[in-house]
Order: C-alpha cells, then sequence, then structure tokens
C-alpha cells in the first residue's frame, strides 16, 4: 500500500453527517454509549470526530428520528442514549464494516511507525542523560531542555480528568502528535500524521473508563521515554496501538440483530 496515497476505504464515499451516525451507533451497538447517556455538546463532537458543528446537530437530529437518541430541554437537557435505542442501520454503518481490512492495516502503520519514533525519543533522551554525565557523545546532541516531556505530561494528566470520550479523544490526537513531535524526524512526523488522521476517522465513541485503563498506558510509555529506555519505550508505545485490534469496534463482537 503507498502510504502517501488517499485512502479508497468505503468511507470516503459517505457523508460527514452519516460517519457521525454510524460512529454513535456502532457505539451504542457495542455497549460504549449507554441508554441515558449524555452525548457531549455538538461543538466538542464536532472536535472530537473532526468535522462541522453543522454536521453533528444534523447527525443528532436524524438519529432522534430513528430512535437511537432523545432530545431533553431545560436545566440538564441536551441529547441522551434513549432508554431502549434502536439499532443503526443504513450506509454509514455498513461502509464502517466494509472497512474492517483497511482499518487492521492502518493500525499495523501505526503501531510500527509510533514504535519506531518512541525509540528515537528515548534514545535521544539516553544520549543526552550521558552528555550531561560528561560521557562522551555525539556532537549534534544538543543539551536536554528542563522539561521535555511535560507537554506528554500535561496530557496524561488531562486526560486522567476529562469527564467523557469527546475530551479524551482530542488529548489522546496531541499526546501522540507530541511524541512525534519529539522524534525531531519531520518526515516520519508528516507519515504519523497521515496515518493517525486516517485511522481517527475510524474511532468510535468509549465508555470513559476503558480510555482511563488506555492512559495507564500513556503514562507508562512517558515514564519509558524519561529514562532513555529505546526497547521498553518501542515496545511500549507498539503494543499500545496494536491493542487497537481488539479494542476498535473491527475487533468487538457485534451482537445479533
Amino acid at each position: 500500500m503507498d502510504l502517501a496515497s488517499p485512502s479508497l476505504g468505503a468511507i470516503r464515499r459517505t457523508t460527514a453527517v452519516d460517519t457521525v451516525r454510524a460512529r454513535i451507533s456502532l457505539a451504542v451497538e457495542l455497549g460504549m454509549l449507554a441508554p441515558g447517556q449524555r452525548l457531549p455538546a455538538p461543538d466538542e463532537t464536532a472536535r472530537a470526530f473532526e468535522v462541522s458543528e453543522m454536521s453533528v446537530r444534523r447527525a443528532y437530529r436524524s438519529l432522534v428520528d430513528d430512535g437511537v437518541v432523545v432530545r431533553r430541554r431545560g436545566n440538564g437537557g441536551g441529547t441522551f442514549i434513549a432508554d431502549a435505542p434502536l439499532s443503526g442501520s443504513g450506509d454509514g454503518i455498513d461502509a464502517y464494516r466494509a472497512d474492517s481490512a483497511h482499518v487492521h492495516a492502518l493500525i499495523d502503520q501505526r503501531a510500527t511507525l509510533e514504535a519506531g519514533l518512541a525509540a528515537v525519543v528515548a534514545g535521544v533522551a539516553s544520549a543526552r542523560a550521558s552528555a550531561e554525565d560528561g560521557a562522551a557523545v555525539p556532537a549534534a546532541v544538543a543539551p536536554a531542555p528542563p522539561d521535555r516531556f511535560s507537554r506528554l505530561d500535561e496530557l496524561v494528566a488531562l486526560m486522567g480528568s476529562v469527564p467523557d470520550w469527546a475530551g479524551f479523544r482530542e488529548a489522546d490526537t496531541a499526546f501522540h502528535a507530541e511524541l512525534a513531535l519529539l522524534a525531531g524526524l519531520p518526515g516520519a512526523t508528516e507519515l504519523h500524521h497521515r496515518v493517525s488522521h486516517e485511522l481517527y476517522a475510524y474511532f468510535i465513541p468509549y465508555r470513559i473508563d476503558y480510555l482511563r485503563a488506555s492512559n495507564d498506558e500513556h503514562a507508562l510509555l512517558v515514564d519509558a521515554l524519561r529514562a532513555g529506555d529505546p526497547a521498553r519505550a518501542s515496545r511500549l508505545a507498539f503494543d499500545h496501538v496494536a491493542e487497537l485490534h481488539d479494542s476498535m469496534y473491527v475487533g468487538l463482537p457485534h451482537p445479533p440483530h
């Protein structure tokens, strides 16, 4: 597969409104969004799904018509998963299911990229630590900035406090982008952005407790990077992404209709 080429996945032929509908419907079907659970405000969902706010508003209205969600007014109002949500259907969900093999390929590509990037970042941290200890290191290795990993720390803390999947998804995207930037390899960073951006188009809402567990892996990765341990950092980064083969919608069993 040519990584520089645009995807030919089925969702490329699906409207933004239908992709939002499909992602929420799949999350309901798989038990990631429970009856009575409140959906984020349209602007928050728009940022998490990288679509327009108008597309989200239209998708929410369509999901009301489908019996998947309900609207409540007044204090504490908003858009909520229906008490007995109907199963979603339509071209959007079919497109996501049709792209299963493509999603698995993207997971492999991103896992391999992040493993290499994490090893580079940890290797640089190790070289800088050696430089500070007075050991002989390449002249190109500069003194370490005082808080090189502080942005990753901030994002781990943020993911530990956000109330729902929309805020988590924004912070998670920023975390992995920051990891790629720290490697200092513009070409690899650009490739990582393209693969990650395409894979993010297939993420569905998840329970916040599941996401919190995923964030524990982020914290372990930062520890390995800071310790300058390339092998451990690489393995943690690879396993963190490769686990998506089982935990994304493509790896979860769909209930019978």
